[in-house]
């Protein structure tokens, strides 16, 4: 992989140095960076995020980064909170994200018994076996912590049940993002990131 130049987005994530230790187990250097020329010339760009939508989205904001994202055409991740800033709002704060992807993030349903957030190994159920995002995940077992997701679309590639089921890993063109933590996912995110690595 000595052509691939990984960069991480500053969304102000705390998982930032644990995806950087992720990418680094499968011998690749990710820099996390704010600066739009580094991003832009990245073979690879992954937006991570933990907490909330909006903080993520003013920390973007606050990097002149939120309109100048949608025009990249390198394969992009989201991971987590990342993957929800792809989708068009988030129902956490009625907050408007990058609209990169279709569609809004919802609240968890809740119901008697069922832990909100979602906290805990699920498996991934793949829709859709042909995207190489996707190849040897079917029936993995993935780690969550999160209270929204993206309901089931066109755009859902592998999907994961709390409650009701919801999208696990979702793509559009050249823009893709998993739920789960594949930094703490084991085997199954180990192969979630070589596969990301793989789509030129």
């Amino acid at each position: 992989m000595s052509t691939t130049n990984v960069v991480l987005v500053d969304s102000g994530g705390s998982n930032l140095a644990s995806v950087q230790a992720a990418f680094a187990r499968l011998g690749v250097v990710a820099p996390v960076s704010s600066d739009w020329t580094e991003i832009h010339e990245a073979s690879h760009v992954v937006l991570p995020g933990v907490g909330a939508a909006g903080p993520a989205m003013a920390k973007l904001r606050g990097y002149g980064l939120v309109e100048k994202l949608a025009t990249l055409t390198q394969p992009v991740l989201g991971v987590c909170v990342g993957v929800q800033l792809l989708f068009e709002r988030s129902a956490e704060g009625d907050i408007p994200c990058l609209g990169l992807l279709s569609g809004r993030v919802e609240k968890l349903d809740s119901a008697p018994g069922l832990r909100i957030p979602h906290m805990g190994w699920n498996r991934i159920d793949v829709l859709d076996s042909e995207h190489p995002l996707c190849a040897g995940l079917q029936g993995s077992y993935a780690y969550f912590v999160h209270s929204y997701a993206a309901r089931l679309s066109t755009q859902t590639l592998a999907s994961s049940t709390h409650g009701q089921p919801f999208s696990a890993i979702v793509a559009r063109g050249n823009f893709m993002g998993a739920q789960f933590h594949p930094e703490r996912s084991q085997a199954a995110g180990a192969r979630l990131l070589k596969n990301f690595l793989e789509i030129r």
